[in-house]
């Protein structure tokens, strides 16, 4: 993913991680149609006034040529954003993006990692294979094979090999439309950088699991055995699923990302 700006794009290759990996379970979405009769309509409530972000993002001391050039509307961003992304991180990102609606998407999944499921459908990035590797152990006992942490080597060697400079100056380039596309999940006074620290914190306070990592199959998708493991989010979780070194790298990186956050 200077002291004073963050390089928020490396959290876009986590998010190829976080957001990329198979889903062990199936979506549920119910919709429920209201029976009743619609409301008198009322006054909207007015939105409350805007708060000061908790972590600002101050701006730059010299602007580059590139942020002298003005951004491309919300809707219109994806191509800037790609070419901007691959020339950041090389041909190895280009072919994992959407095609489109990736600031969306990518503050989507930012927002939902902390929670129970993430919607596959607004990922930012093309899925990894989605075979897990398995070896049965039991009757309906399996655990996590270390070749399938190995899947996952390559996402975590890009994070690495990010070049922070540059991914700085990018983060001030784009945190406008961020900040556009997180107000309009329903946070209308709210602060992207401030809910990415938060994400990072929550993905920091993954427990580290004892290794063999046993699951079940009680129907067509894989559990984790341990109720609290079953338990945690769907950003903890897949920190699980990566593997132990690999998800101790990636918190390095998290930990490193959250400092130039929070600097002031």
């Amino acid at each position: 993913m200077s002291s004073t700006t963050s390089d928020w794009l490396i959290l876009l290759v986590i998010v190829a991680i976080l957001g990329g990996v198979g889903y062990w379970y199936l979506e549920r979405n119910r919709s429920v149609e209201s029976t009743q009769t619609a409301p008198p309509a009322v006054e909207p409530e007015q939105p409350a006034p805007d708060t000061a972000p908790r972590y600002p993002i101050p701006g730059p001391t010299v602007q580059t040529p590139e942020e002298l050039v003005e951004l491309p509307p919300l809707d219109d961003s994806d191509a800037y954003f790609n070419l901007t992304l691959e020339e950041l991180f090389g041909k190895a990102l280009d072919s994992m993006l959407v095609e489109s609606g990736g600031i969306e998407r990518f503050v989507t999944t930012v927002d939902n990692l902390p929670r129970s499921t993430l919607a596959e459908r607004l990922r930012p990035v093309s899925p990894v294979d989605n075979t897990l590797v398995v070896k049965t152990v039991g009757d309906n006992v399996f655990e996590l094979s270390t070749d399938n942490y190995a899947r996952y080597d390559d996402y975590v060697r890009l994070l690495e090999q990010a070049e922070v400079d540059a991914i700085m100056a990018s983060y001030r380039r784009f945190y406008p439309l961020l900040q556009e596309a997180y107000r309009a999940l329903g946070y209308p006074t709210g602060h992207f950088n401030d809910r990415l620290v938060e994400v990072i914190d929550h993905l920091l306070a993954t427990p580290d699991i004892e290794q063999p990592v046993q699951l079940t199959r009680p129907h067509v998708l894989y559990e984790y055995a341990d109720p609290s493991i079953e338990a945690l989010s769907s950003g903890q979780k897949i920190l699980v699923r990566i593997g132990p070194d690999n998800a101790g790298r990636v918190k390095d990186r998290l930990a490193e990302l959250r400092r130039r956050l929070t600097a002031q």
